[in-house]
């Protein structure tokens, strides 16, 4: 058996600080390295990477023995319009190049996430199986499809084993919103709490699927560590929370907080929303790895408010 090192690049976002907790949990911290384009404070060792920059990450997997690497470095939706190629630059050839240093190094595992994104037009928005066209609207959108068909390629040709869940929204108190179209979901609560007013920039019965930061991350934990002789889909698998809509998002909060109010403005993310499902079958992930859910609408309001309060 290999000493476990694990590399996380995009360390910094909405995701990341939260999985190398979870880690650290299971492995020592001098066994996790986290990266970024920019530094901040951290338990683990620290290194500077730019993903696009291939020679700076093989550097790192080489002289530390890197066994696994979670990638998470990436421009999210409503952001990545605003730069489209730039997206494409770090996110597509970013990916790549931590594929192709995975391959030549031998590493044992990557993570990589993508998104309910991948679905547009020509899927069932109203509940999407694992196996629906995948026509994306965003360039978000876009190279996450094509992140999971070079996961799948890189797998089936040289049998690097990359695990992947296509993350609904993500609520959590831990960091703040990272430039998604689903982030209304965590403004929210800020709001809330702050200001007890809120302004929309979806509609208010803009639904779609959700998922607490606590289950992302234990799913996250647990497709990892599942057996690699159960994962059936090496492409991402559907992963599922609850689905809502706004409004029965401020319902919710306004039974905690009474004096509440919300207007709803849309903009461009309402676009973006309406070409995304409104509900998720993950089935696939219940059947080969146990996936389960524990957060409904009511368990994250009352727990967001519950964090965000101290």
């Amino acid at each position: 058996m290999r000493t476990q090192k694990i590399l996380m690049t995009g360390a910094g976002g909405q995701l990341g600080r939260v999985i190398a907790d979870a880690l650290s949990e299971r492995y020592p911290n001098d066994a996790i390295i986290v990266s970024d384009i920019r530094s901040f404070e951290s338990p683990f060792t620290f290194v500077e990477i730019d993903v696009t920059n291939r020679e700076a990450l093989e550097s790192v997997v080489r002289e530390e023995g890197i066994t696994q690497i979670y990638h998470l470095a990436a421009i999210l939706s409503a952001k990545g319009e605003q730069d489209p190629l730039w997206t494409q630059r770090i996110n597509s050839a970013g990916l790549l190049n931590v594929f192709e240093v995975a391959r030549i190094h031998q590493v044992e595992k990557v993570f990589y996430p993508s998104s309910i994104a991948v679905f547009g037009k020509g899927a069932h928005l109203d509940f999407v199986d694992q196996y629906e066209p995948l026509l994306p609207t965003t360039v978000y959108g876009i190279t996450k499809v094509d992140g999971e068909l070079w996961a799948q390629y890189y797998h089936k040709r040289y049998g690097l084993d990359i695990r992947s869940v296509r993350y609904p929204g993500v609520i959590g108190y831990q960091t703040p919103p990272g430039g998604g179209t689903t982030d209304y979901a965590v403004e929210i609560f800020h709001e809330a709490l702050r200001h007890k007013k809120f302004t929309c920039f979806l509609r208010e019965d803009a639904t779609l699927p959700m998922i607490y930061m606590e289950d992302a991350i234990r799913a996250t934990m647990e497709l990892m560590h599942a057996p690699h002789e159960q994962l059936n889909v090496r492409t991402s698998y559907n992963l599922a929370g609850c689905s809502f809509s706004p409004q029965e998002l401020f319902i919710e909060i306004k039974k905690h907080i009474p004096e509440m109010e919300i207007t709803y403005a849309p903009d461009f993310r309402q676009e973006i929303a309406a070409s995304w499902p409104k509900v998720v079958n993950d089935s696939w992930a219940q059947k080969d790895w146990g996936w389960k859910p524990k957060f409904n609408l009511q368990g994250i309001v009352a727990d967001m408010l519950h964090h965000l309060s101290k």
